[in-house]
């Protein structure tokens, strides 16, 4: 058994906080540094280079990539011998956001209510998942969630008897009814099966896999390939004036379902599909 602080929770997730929102994921750097350079669209390739210079300012600068900060998104994985002392694991996480966002000078976004609307000034609650894994650490993924493109997600209870196509052509109709909105070049997490809970929370995850790392199945692999050819046919584009790059990535995970249902979770991730991680 080892201990762990509140502290050091506190201290990792405010840390991971500001590293998120100031700081792209490399390869989602470099695929956005590449589209640039081969977009043949003129206004979209200028809409590139600027995202580009953005995000490299961002980082030199230590200011946020975008002006929404996101809702802070945690994953944590406790293994079964961490024992977590001082305090209890969801408040040690809300007071490191809570510090991250602060003293980041990062927006705060999150109302206490959503239908009266009061802000808690501080960017608290995170929404927390947590698994328990072997050993005896923690690993923590901090994925702030800008509501530009959460809110053009969508999900669909597919019968079972529906076809792959039908799956697919739902996720490109998805992307083409959100147009510029979400702040193409977009990348798409998918959940398929579970229950409607488990596929929402599986297309959440899908978006913190490396933007350019394929599915381990070959089936889901290729199928990630085809709709993001799709997709990229569509001649929305970057921020919506049009070319060749309206999304970066198409990542799709599956769970297992019942035999009478098929549930489908598009989560859409705008250009700067942030997540950072650390470990204890």
């Amino acid at each position: 058994m080892r201990d762990i602080s509140f502290e050091e929770i506190a201290s990792l997730v405010e840390k991971l906080c500001i590293r998120a929102n100031t700081v792209l994921p490399p390869e989602l750097a470099i695929m956005l540094e590449c589209a640039s350079e081969d977009e043949g669209c003129d206004a979209a390739r200028c809409a590139l280079e600027d995202i580009v210079e953005n995000y490299k300012y961002a980082d030199m600068a230590e200011l946020p990539i975008c002006q929404d900060t996101g809702m802070a998104v945690v994953f944590a994985e406790i293994g079964q011998d961490a024992h977590i002392c001082g305090g209890l694991f969801s408040d040690a996480v809300n007071e490191g956001v809570r510090r991250g966002y602060v003293n980041g000078c990062l927006r705060k976004s999150v109302v206490r209510d959503p239908l009266r609307r009061e802000n808690t000034q501080d960017n608290t609650p995170a929404v927390l998942h947590v698994s328990l894994v072997e050993g005896d650490g923690v690993n923590i993924t901090v994925a702030p969630k800008g509501f530009g493109s959460e809110n053009m997600s969508a999900m669909k209870m597919f019968l079972p008897s529906c076809s792959q196509a039908d799956i697919e052509d739902f996720i490109v109709e998805t992307v083409k009814k959100a147009g510029a909105r979400p702040c193409p070049p977009v990348v798409l997490g998918v959940g398929l099966g579970g229950t409607v809970e488990l596929a929402a929370l599986t297309a959440k995850k899908a978006l913190i896999r490396p933007a350019d790392r394929r599915n381990a199945d070959p089936y889901y692999a290729e199928m990630e390939k085809r709709v993001l050819e799709k997709i990229n046919s569509l001649g929305i584009g970057a921020q919506g004036f049009g070319g060749a790059h309206t999304a970066l990535a198409v990542n799709i995970d599956a769970q297992p379902t019942h035999i009478a249902g098929l549930p489908c979770v598009v989560n859409m991730g705008c250009h700067v599909t942030r997540h950072a991680s650390g470990k204890i």
